[in-house]
C-alpha cells in the first residue's frame, strides 16, 4: 500500500499520521470511511522533493521539554514558562507512568520561534508574561486545542462537519445550550471528522484526551460557543439535519470523491500562533484569533448572546 511505503520512508507510523495532520501529505478518504489513503500522484510529488524522506521526517520531529530547551539553548524551566505563556504550542502529548501529561512540540516550530523571538530566550521575562504566569496561567492545553481544531477544519469544507469540529471543544451542557435540537446534536456527532493523528489507545489516554479537548476558561468557552453558533447557521443554510421520517438522501452530506485529495497544504492558519503580547497583561485575555465562517451574517450582540444562552449562566 502506498501509505505504508511512505511510512517506511519517513519513520514511525505516528510520524506519517502527524505529517497528514499537519497538511504535509494530502490524502483521500478511505473506502467506507476507512483510513485515509495517499494517491499515487502525491507519492510522486513527495519523492520528487530533493530532501525526501529526511526533510519530511525533520518537519514532523517532536521533542519534549528537555530536548526543546536544549534546541533553544535555554534552561528547561524557562522553556516551560514560555510554553505556559503560549509562546510555543504543543502538537501532541503522551502520559508518563504516573499518568501525567507530557507535552511534545514540533522541533521545526521551535527553531522558527527562536529566529522570530530571540529576545524571549534570554534576559528578564517581560512584565506581562511574568504577571500572567504568577497568576497560574497555562496556555499549553488551550493552544493544543486551537491548533487541533484549525487543522481538522482544514480537512473538510462540509458545513456540518465543520460545525461538528467546533462542537468538540464544548462540554455536553454548553453544547446543549447552543444546539438545543437533539437530532442536530446527534448529526454533529455522526459527521464529525475522524482525526488521523493523536488517537489514544489506552483508556487513561482516551479519558485525558477527552478532558483536554474541552475549553476550560470563560473567554475560550464563549469564543467556542460563538464559533459553533455561526457555523451552525451556515450548516442549516446548506441543509437541515436529518430527523426521523426525513428523506435520508436529501439530508446527508455528499460523499467525498475518492479521486480528489483533501486540501491539506499548509496554510498560515495552521502555523503556530504568534506569541501572546507580553507588555500589557490585559491583552493576554483576548480570545484566540480564529476564523469566522465566511458567508455567515454576524448576528447582533443581543441576538447572538441570547442564542448562546450566556446571560442565563452564572459561571461566566
Amino acid at each position: 500500500m502506498l501509505h505504508v511505503t511512505l511510512w517506511q520512508g519517513i519513520g514511525h507510523h505516528s510520524e506519517f499520521e502527524l505529517a497528514v495532520h499537519l497538511g504535509l501529505i494530502a490524502v483521500t478518504a478511505g473506502p467506507g470511511g476507512g483510513r485515509p489513503r495517499v494517491p499515487e500522484r502525491e507519492v510522486a510529488r513527495l519523492r520528487e522533493d530533493p530532501g525526501f524522506p529526511d526533510g519530511l521526517a525533520e518537519r514532523v520531529r517532536t521533542v519534549g521539554t528537555a530536548d526543546g530547551a536544549a534546541l533553544l539553548g535555554i534552561a528547561a524551566a524557562r522553556f516551560t514558562r514560555l510554553a505556559r505563556a503560549g509562546c510555543v504550542s504543543p502538537v501532541t502529548f503522551y502520559l508518563n507512568r504516573y499518568r501525567a501529561v507530557v507535552w511534545l512540540y514540533l522541533a521545526d516550530e521551535l527553531a522558527s520561534f527562536a529566529v522570530r523571538e530571540p529576545e524571549l530566550l534570554a534576559g528578564r521575562t517581560p512584565l506581562g508574561m511574568r504577571t500572567m504566569l504568577e497568576a497560574g496561567a497555562d496556555r499549553r492545553a488551550r493552544n493544543w486545542r486551537t491548533q487541533r481544531i484549525e487543522r481538522l477544519l482544514d480537512r473538510t469544507g462540509d458545513p456540518w462537519a465543520r460545525a461538528a469540529v467546533e462542537a468538540t471543544a464544548l462540554d455536553p451542557a454548553h453544547l446543549a445550550e447552543v444546539v438545543d435540537d437533539p437530532y442536530e446534536r446527534a448529526y454533529l456527532a455522526r459527521v464529525r471528522p475522524e482525526p488521523v493523528f493523536g488517537r489514544p489507545g489506552s483508556v487513561a489516554a482516551r479519558e485525558t484526551m477527552g478532558e483536554l479537548m474541552l475549553a476550560d476558561e470563560p473567554d475560550e468557552i464563549l469564543w467556542r460557543r460563538i464559533n459553533l453558533t455561526l457555523g451552525l447557521d451556515r450548516a442549516r443554510e446548506a441543509r437541515p439535519a436529518p430527523h426521523p421520517g426525513d428523506d435520508h438522501e436529501a439530508r446527508t452530506a455528499p460523499a467525498p470523491s475518492s479521486t480528489q485529495p483533501h486540501a491539506l497544504s499548509p496554510t498560515p492558519r495552521s502555523a503556530p500562533p504568534r506569541p501572546l503580547p507580553v507588555v500589557e497583561s490585559a491583552s493576554l485575555l483576548s480570545p484566540p484569533a480564529e476564523r469566522r465562517p465566511t458567508g455567515v451574517r454576524k448576528p447582533g450582540r443581543k441576538r447572538l448572546l441570547t442564542r448562546l444562552g450566556w446571560g442565563r449562566r452564572s459561571d461566566g
